[in-house]
């Protein structure tokens, strides 16, 4: 074996008399050894630095493109359903119309005023077609600032019939058994329990 083949990193001295490759018989690094390793050290540092902004600008054009990627999706989806609202709206004002053809027969007067009104939903139905979510929105708002009462009258109409709808649904199984005791005990049938 040669001697460079034996040579480990921690082995600084060498056959020819003992003395040490940093040049110092003790051992200690020298001021140029310490400032290479000063300046590797600082280099590293900034190519480690680099890459992570380089990372962190791809992740966030990555964010980026898939926000916009969902909003467009998520907008055309919202443009969906406004359409199929507005077909549904149509098929209620056919069907409004339908009702009107019946009631032509034993109240004309009615009937008229039921045609004009199915004549409003197809109008809505088809103002609807023709915008997009973010007309309706806009619209919708800038009427809720010239008429915040009549919103606020209609909010609360549709609070009151929701609650109503709530109230008037079906109770939970524990709630019925405890209606069932009310209505035994008050006909005087009393059961161990």
């Amino acid at each position: 074996m040669s001697t460079e083949s034996s040579f480990r990193p921690g082995d600084l001295t060498r056959a020819s008399g003992g003395a040490t490759q940093a040049g110092t018989s003790s051992g200690a690094p020298t001021a140029g050894s310490a400032t290479g390793r000063s300046a590797n050290a600082t280099e590293a540092a900034s190519t480690i630095a680099e890459a992570a902004r380089r990372a962190g600008s791809e992740a966030q054009q990555a964010f980026s493109s898939v926000k916009s990627e969902v909003n467009q999706k998520a907008k055309g989806f919202l443009d969906q359903q406004v359409a199929v609202g507005a077909d549904l709206a149509h098929h209620v004002a056919d069907s409004v119309r339908s009702a009107a053809e019946n009631l032509d027969r034993n109240s004309p007067r009615l009937a008229g005023m039921v045609r004009s009104a199915a004549d409003k939903v197809d109008e809505v139905s088809s103002n609807l077609r023709e915008q997009s979510l973010n007309d309706i929105l806009r619209t919708s708002s800038d009427f809720t600032r010239r008429q915040p009462a009549l919103v606020f009258g209609l909010a609360s109409l549709a609070g009151f019939f929701l609650f109503r709808v709530l109230k008037s649904s079906p109770s939970s199984p524990s709630g019925n058994y405890r209606a069932a005791q009310r209505s035994n005990s008050r006909s005087g049938q009393f059961h161990d329990t």
